[in-house]
């Protein structure tokens, strides 16, 4: 399929999944590196009754504050 083509599908909304390789794709900017937190015993307890109230993993509730703290920036 020729670019004009392809342009023309996508600017139409039609799907062109089929055309396009996956297998190497990435987000910019949104790329996971593991890292390993030590956290005091009661913030686990604490961490762990917010996920049950909200019906997520721990993990979860510990991503989102730190992505809105970090988001607010420095005061």
């Amino acid at each position: 399929m020729k670019t004009n083509e392809f342009d023309k599908r996508f600017d139409e909304g039609r799907d062109i999944s089929e055309h396009l390789d996956l297998s190497r794709s990435r987000r910019p900017g949104q790329e996971h590196k593991r890292v390993n937190v030590d956290f005091s015993v009661w913030m686990v307890r604490l961490l762990d009754k917010e996920a049950k109230r909200l019906c997520v993993p721990r993990q979860s509730i510990i991503k989102v504050w730190l992505a809105e703290r970090l988001e607010r920036g420095n005061p």
